[in-house]
């Protein structure tokens, strides 16, 4: 049975095709696109939170869009276990639900940064990661104003002790703290990134590598 899929769409995404591209070529079928203002979701296995600027980036990145009436849902499915990826703008938005530790601040060079980056991959023991090997470096590329994530001390130890740690930049681009990527929740179900997986699934792209994270949850669930 394929995996079903669903991708969030918020005013200001921009990134939503995207990731439903990826997903449909993973998975080999469409994915819901579900309207932010919509109370109910359909039955998934994996929510994708997309890249963009939802709300304009107004008040904060992430602020307005953690309280659409869908991200009530989406915090209720991450509890019983429904696989939930936040991508860039998605990132942000699920640390302002606290659904992921840690904030995301103004690049350091308070420049806004779109380029090709190297991950490493840091634990590859997850459904999002499996298809990587630990410690692979993969090329993605990067788009954003606020993607210096910051973490108080406590959290920090917690992510590092916990192996929830995804991905580390090996080229910091944002002055992200410890060079931190992606994390992931407690559970290990729900996952944050800043970097474009999504645009790393076809060689135009000029990088294959983020197939893999896809690749990994149809493996998966």
């Amino acid at each position: 049975m394929a995996l079903q899929s669903a991708v969030i769409v918020f005013p200001g995404s921009n990134r939503e095709r995207d990731a439903a591209l990826a997903l449909k070529r993973a998975t080999g079928k469409k994915p819901v696109m579900v309207w932010h203002g919509d109370s109910a979701l359909p039955k998934c296995d994996l929510i994708c939170i997309p890249g963009g600027f939802s709300y304009g980036d107004y008040l904060r990145t992430g602020a307005m869009a953690a309280h659409s009436p869908i991200m009530r849902e989406v915090k209720a499915a991450a509890h019983k276990g429904v696989r939930v990826l936040g991508i860039c703008n998605g990132f942000q938005i699920l640390c302002e639900t606290q659904m992921l530790p840690g904030v995301l601040l103004r690049n350091a060079s308070l420049k806004f940064v779109c380029r090709p980056v190297t991950l490493k991959v840091e634990n590859a023991d997850s459904d999002f990661t499996r298809a990587y090997q630990p410690g692979q470096e993969i090329k993605v590329i990067v788009a954003h104003g606020d993607g210096n994530y910051f973490a108080e001390p406590d959290t920090l130890r917690e992510l590092e002790d916990g192996a929830r740690i995804a991905f580390r930049y090996c080229d910091n681009p944002n002055g992200s703290i410890h060079d931190i990527a992606g994390v992931f929740n407690k559970d290990r179900n729900v996952l944050g990134l800043m970097p474009h997986p999504e645009d790393a699934v076809e060689a135009l792209h000029g990088s294959t590598d983020g197939a893999a994270l896809f690749d990994s949850l149809v493996q998966s669930i």
